[in-house]
């Protein structure tokens, strides 16, 4: 973890309201792994003390490029960074996604800007495997290019049918898995609201496959110091009793496996 001052390299606005900002970064960039994220101090401007938690969408030589979507008055201070501007990086923080075995098939699920935490594990992999991707309309269906880019098969999916199927992402995931999986092994990485996360564990653990979700919540210090941002986790103690504990997202995840988290909901054995 490193603490860099920095500028901003590039900032433009895409559809949908999504921005993409990109920062120039020695520091940070090259120790960056898939799933983890930053805390960027946001402008002066936005009258915010705390740092604003940004999973990485990109990571290369020099540069580090988050996707974002202006909901809060910092996000909305953030759009007024101009290329050269001074910002402040912590980071990277976090355990990420593992690396995708070599013997299952890479199964990508995300809802809206969830593609970007997903795009270091697509890029890294060992093969191509599948993206499912789902958002209201059109314009919240982001990246797809990129992975397709990198050989993945992008399947999309909007709620209204203004691009891809008409429905949720979860729906062709399940056809997929019940008409098109032919004997192969799934493995699933996923990002989005905590509905789709919740029902793509639940695949996961009926057919016993290895699946792996980036949880989101608010978060204070991202060091797991300030107890904010908190999620239900099992805890198999000696002789195989299944207790829970508490795990900090920001210091044990945000990536879980599918078969610790205890869902709201979930009776505790």
């Amino acid at each position: 973890m490193r603490v860099e001052d920095t500028h901003v390299a590039a900032h433009r606005a895409l559809a949908g309201g999504y921005r993409l900002l990109v920062l120039r970064s020695r520091q940070v960039a090259p120790l960056v792994q898939p799933g983890q994220f930053v805390h960027l101090k946001v402008p002066a401007s936005a009258g915010a003390t705390l740092r604003r938690p940004f999973s990485v969408f990109r990571a290369g030589p020099g540069r580090l490029s988050l996707l974002y979507k202006p909901v809060g008055k910092g996000t909305l201070a953030m759009t007024g960074l101009r290329p050269g501007d001074p910002v402040s990086l912590l980071g990277p923080l976090g355990n990420g996604y593992p690396a995708p075995r070599p013997d299952s098939i890479p199964v990508l699920v995300a809802g809206g800007y969830g593609m970007a935490a997903l795009y270091l594990t697509a890029r890294r992999a060992p093969r191509p495997g599948l993206v499912f991707v789902g958002g209201r309309s059109a314009c919240d269906i982001l990246c797809a290019p990129d992975f397709r880019r990198l050989g993945w098969e992008v399947r999309i999916c909007t709620e209204d049918g203004s691009a891809g199927q008409r429905g949720l992402v979860t729906q062709a995931l399940d056809r997929w898995l019940a008409a098109e999986r032919r004997g192969q092994t799934p493995e699933f990485f996923a990002c989005g609201p905590n509905g789709l996360l919740k029902v793509v564990c639940q695949r996961a653990r009926r057919g016993r496959w290895p699946g792996w979700v980036s949880m989101d919540r608010h978060m204070g210090c991202g060091l797991g110091a300030c107890l904010a941002c908190v999620q239900r986790v099992r805890r198999r103690e000696p002789g195989g009793r299944e207790t829970w504990e508490w795990a900090r997202i920001c210091r044990e995840g945000p990536v879980f496996a599918c078969g610790d988290i205890l869902w709201d909901g979930e009776e505790d054995d």
